[in-house]
């Protein structure tokens, strides 16, 4: 039996809640969700670690999914399953900065990294953005998502974060090629 699918929503918004510098609202057609934010809110001019969701337009590019944790979701988005070693280069000089990458990373020092296959649910579903990909700049952002958010809606260290019931109804809904717009103020 084939999934059905609603129609497809283009386009969701992320705001900033007044007050809450690390909580918002975001938008989706007829969807209005809570989400965390980065700890620093937003900003135009995201530099690695600092704390800030990147304000602007980002393409989704995928979903990447634990598959030990759940089926994969209804979407009509290009999916992948994580798997254990999976990783993101998060070091602004390494040459493979911003990008997917399988760990352990070779080399004769320390690469810094994030790894995808997460003790934690933070990245049981997790939405690709092509923020600071094209061209990629050193020290402008990595690994920014959509992820789930941790208990109490804590802050995120730059990504946008939603309840596991939210993104997922989120995903049923989103057209490939729909863009995240992160609002600044």
């Amino acid at each position: 039996m084939r999934a059905r699918y609603p129609v497809g929503i283009s386009k969701i918004t992320v705001r900033r809640r007044p007050g809450a510098a690390h909580l918002g609202l975001l938008r989706a057609g007829a969807l209005a969700l809570p989400v965390a934010i980065g700890r620093a809110g937003t900003g135009f001019d995201k530099r690695e670690g600092d704390g800030r969701t990147p304000a602007g337009t980002w393409r989704i590019r995928r979903l990447l999914y634990r598959p030990d944790h759940g089926q994969r979701p209804v979407t009509r988005l290009p999916a992948a399953p994580l798997r254990k070693g999976d990783g993101w280069c998060d070091e602004p000089s390494d040459r493979r900065y911003n990008r997917a990458v399988r760990l352990p990373l070779g080399g004769t020092r320390p690469v810094s990294h994030e790894r995808m296959w997460r003790d934690d649910d933070v990245y049981d579903l997790v939405l690709v953005l092509d923020h600071n990909t094209r061209p990629r700049v050193a020290g402008r952002g990595s690994a920014v998502f959509v992820h789930l958010a941790r208990p109490g809606f804590a802050p995120t260290a730059g990504c946008v974060a939603l309840r596991r019931a939210d993104l997922v109804r989120l995903l049923a809904r989103l057209r490939p090629g729909a863009r995240l717009v992160v609002e600044h103020g």
